[in-house]
Parts: structure tokens; C-alpha cells; sequence
């Protein structure tokens, strides 16, 4: 019984968290490019270890939006566009998503996560020109959101590390026509974050993969990674020596321990608090204030 109670207790609590954040459509009045899923869209929850409420995961996305954890401030604070993973066929979004946007809030940043367009067919075209959209849609909202617009940053997750890490080197390809005035902005991000980001590098010779073009105007970068993410680790070093060779600063942080997929889960490893050093980076990067001890 105590159980079912505690169970039911974590419903509740996330559907008030998303019920007071609201969404944003991507595309509203205009066409949306690209290719969407006729399978409808759907929430599923499932409860993890060590958290309070649900996990929720979307799956077949085809209304592509961005969940607004704005904060109040008196002057305009950075924003971070948070992008989950889930492999192109659904979105982490509990633990890659509010638990982000709770923990940015926290530290006096506004958050917005990407809900982008995922199913089956694992379509990273369609993924592209919703991160394109959502960081020119924040930025040419950045009056009404209370942000700078010059402090807009993208914060992925696995596939969403990809994601960031894409829009972050190829914002100077247009995914898509120009559809409005939204579309006249700027969608190059000013700093990347990448937790255990997938399938940056070309598995050779820790160089990366087609779909990355690094140069001295690529975003500075804070990467976070561990050795034992299997296939994956590589992602983290290739983006950072190409980083590191067009002489733009980045923070590697890679441990031994930590697999894939922790989020903010507190498993008892140095990799736990990989939050409070990007925490200590946005301070250094004047993108936070200093944390009050």
C-alpha cells in the first residue's frame, strides 16, 4: 500500500511540474520542413533509482516545441536550450530534460527543452531543423523571455549531445528555407554543454564524423564524459582535440567510472558531481552569478 502511494505520489508531482511550464510550438503558422511520424505521440513514465518523481519518456514526436523554465530576474539572464537523448527514437525526458531545466534554474539560469522530432525512423534531418528553429525562437524572443541574447546556449545529452554539437558546428547551414522573421535570426549557439554526447567521432583515428566542421568560431565547450561509456567515449575526445586544434577554449572532463545515461542520479562516483563543475565553469564563463556557499 505504501508503495502504491509513493507511486502515485510521483505521478502527481510531475504532472504539476509539467503543467507549469508551458510549451511553446517550434513551428506555429508557418510549414514545418522536413518529415514527421503519423504514429501518435505519446508519454510513457517509469521510475529510476533515486529520484522523487516519474521519468518521463516521449515517443514519436511530431509536434516539435520547447518547454519554457523561464526564472525572474531584474536584469537578462543566460538561457541553455536543453536537448535530451534517446538514440533519434525518443526523448529521456525526465531525467535529461526537467531535471536539467530544475537544476539550471537553480543556479539562476533560464532553461528550454527541446522536445524535437523523434520515432522510429530515427530522422536526424527533422531533429536538426528543430534545434535550428528553437535556438532562433528563443533568441528572437529574448525581450519576452528576459534573456541576453548574446548568452544563449545549447545543452545535450547522448543523441541530444549530437544534436548540440551539430548546431554548434553547422549553424551556418541554413537546415531549412527561411520561413518568417524568426527565421532571419542568428541560430548559432554561444557555448555548447555535451554529457556523454554519441556519435561525434568517426570510430578511426579521434577525428569527426562528416557532419562537423570545427573552427575558430565554433562555441567554446564543456564536455563531460566516462571511460567505461563503450563505444562512445571517443566522442568526447575527438570534439575536444578538433576544439583544442582550432585554438578554441573547452573543459574535458573524463572519469574512469560512470557508464551512460546518469543524468543527475547520485550512484556514488566522483562522475556524480560533474554538475557542480559546470556550475563553477558557467561562473568562470560569466554566464552564471557565483553560488552562494
Amino acid at each position: 500500500m505504501k508503495k502504491n502511494i509513493l507511486f502515485i505520489t510521483s505521478i502527481l508531482a510531475s504532472a504539476i511540474a509539467l503543467a507549469n511550464a508551458p510549451f511553446m510550438n517550434l513551428w506555429d503558422g508557418v510549414k514545418m520542413p522536413g518529415s514527421k511520424t503519423d504514429a501518435p505521440e505519446y508519454m510513457k513514465g517509469k521510475i529510476i533509482p533515486g529520484r522523487k518523481y516519474q521519468s518521463y519518456d516521449y515517443k514519436n514526436v511530431s509536434i516539435p516545441a520547447i518547454q519554457i523554465y523561464s526564472i525572474k530576474s531584474d536584469k537578462p539572464t543566460t538561457a541553455v536550450i536543453v536537448c535530451p537523448g534517446g538514440a533519434y527514437s525518443g526523448l529521456v525526458y525526465g531525467k535529461e530534460g526537467e531535471d536539467i531545466a530544475n537544476y539550471l534554474n537553480s543556479i539562476g539560469i533560464s532553461a528550454f527543452i527541446l522536445k524535437y522530432r523523434v520515432s522510429d525512423q530515427k530522422d536526424r534531418e527533422a531533429a536538426f531543423n528543430d534545434i535550428q528553429r528553437a535556438i532562433r525562437l528563443v533568441r528572437a524572443n529574448a525581450k519576452k523571455f528576459n534573456i541576453d541574447p548574446d548568452k544563449i546556449g545549447v545543452m545535450g545529452f547522448s543523441a541530444g549531445g549530437h544534436l548540440s554539437a551539430r548546431a554548434s558546428t553547422s549553424y551556418s547551414q541554413n537546415s531549412y528555407e527561411p520561413l518568417d522573421k524568426i527565421d532571419e535570426v542568428s541560430a548559432k549557439p554561444n557555448f555548447t554543454i555535451l554529457i556523454y554526447p554519441a556519435w561525434i567521432d568517426n570510430r578511426k583515428d579521434y577525428g569527426l564524423a562528416k557532419e562537423f566542421k570545427v573552427d575558430a568560431q565554433t562555441p567554446t565547450a564543456f564536455i563531460v564524459q566516462a571511460q567505461n561509456d563503450t563505444g562512445l567515449v571517443n566522442s568526447s575526445i575527438a570534439y575536444y582535440l578538433a576544439l583544442k586544434e582550432a585554438g578554441v577554449d573547452a573543459d574535458l572532463h573524463l572519469y574512469s567510472k560512470g557508464g551512460h545515461a546518469y543524468g543527475l542520479l547520485q550512484n556514488g562516483l566522483p562522475i556524480d558531481n560533474w554538475h557542480k563543475s559546470l556550475t563553477d565553469w558557467l561562473v568562470f564563463k560569466k554566464l552564471c552569478e557565483p553560488q552562494k556557499q
